[in-house]
């Protein structure tokens, strides 16, 4: 390797704009196809885009590639010995003294970054749609339940005002419910579902999605029970199923969505507490706190009482600057 560059590398700590699409190693300047986070630092150059990163590295006269995650940079630099390397700007080429220089996206690369889009639309799409579904059929249920049952009799408010609160209530309730099984019976006994989850997914869904279904099933029958029945017991029971409704869809866009960016979420992931949310999760996938918290709304609280808390301000910042790096 040129004496330039390795001046450049051991001197030089710098970083370039987010939007820039070129970088210099001493006389020699690479071109990426799309926006990056540079920082030159000893050990070689480092490249960002979102959520992943790459290093060159030197090793004796060579710089070597290599990448944490798959992702769309584009540059890999095996090995070159000439230093007087001039940039075409126009053919948007590297001249040929560099001995293997390659400038592209890899076929595998783009058939992986394809496979993603498609996942993630056909996620969003079964996402709408269910939360659509369900939410017109919540509507519907409540107007058609109550006006059904006040025809040629008064307004029954005791029923009302019970179906209305149980629902905040279940709500709440599925939270501390999602806590305890997602602790005694996903991470035990039923690990062997939960596991696909805590694994590199393939395909638009996975085995642990099995558990959404399975939740479903209590709401519905509370729903139907409340919807046909008249009466305080019929109306308590409404009000649970439409509880667990709006936690289960909650729960989807903001678990699916927001964390695991398995379709977009837009301006909700700019929401601060639901950041934190996302954030307090993201530790739960990485067990340094024996999997706590093992909540998703109150997952912050969780931490915070096992201090926790100075690691979630780390994942919040880092998070915040992944997105911002991305958006550029």
């Amino acid at each position: 390797m040129g004496t330039a560059v390795g001046i450049s590398a051991v001197a030089a700590s710098m970083e370039t704009a987010a939007a820039a699409s070129t970088a210099k190693l001493g006389k020699i300047q690479y071109h990426f196809l799309s926006p990056t986070h540079l920082r030159l630092t000893d050990s070689g150059l480092q490249v960002s885009h979102g959520l992943m990163k790459s290093v060159f590295r030197r090793n004796n006269s060579r710089w070597t590639w290599t990448a944490s995650s798959s992702g769309n940079i584009v540059c890999v630099l095996k090995e070159h010995h000439n230093m007087d390397v001039k940039y075409d700007e126009t053919s948007s080429t590297v001249g040929s003294t560099i001995e293997e220089t390659v400038v592209s996206i890899s076929q595998r690369g783009r058939e992986r970054m394809e496979k993603k889009k498609k996942e993630r639309r056909t996620y969003l799409v079964a996402a709408v749609v269910s939360s659509l579904g369900f939410t017109a059929m919540a509507i519907a249920a409540v107007y058609y339940r109550f006006s059904w049952q006040m025809k040629g009799s008064e307004i029954p408010v005791s029923e009302i005002v019970g179906t209305f609160a149980l629902s905040v209530g279940a709500a709440v309730g599925m939270e501390f419910w999602a806590r305890w099984a997602h602790k005694a019976l996903w991470h035990a006994s039923l690990w062997h579902m939960h596991e696909s989850h805590h694994r590199p997914r393939e395909g638009q869904f996975e085995l642990n999605d099995v558990f959404a279904i399975i939740n479903a099933v209590p709401a519905i029958s509370l729903l139907s029970f409340g919807f046909f029945h008249s009466g305080l017991l019929p109306g308590l029971c409404f009000g649970a199923g439409l509880g667990i409704t709006l936690y289960g869809m909650s729960y989807m866009f903001v678990h699916d969505g927001l964390v695991h960016r398995r379709f977009p979420v837009g301006p909700v992931a700019n929401v601060p507490y639901l950041r934190k949310v996302a954030s307090a999760h993201q530790i739960h996938h990485t067990d340094k706190f024996d999997g706590v918290p093992y909540g998703l709304f109150l997952g912050p609280k969780e931490l915070e009482e096992v201090g926790g808390d100075e690691e979630l301000q780390k994942e919040i910042a880092r998070r915040i600057k992944a997105t911002s790096t991305s958006s550029t």
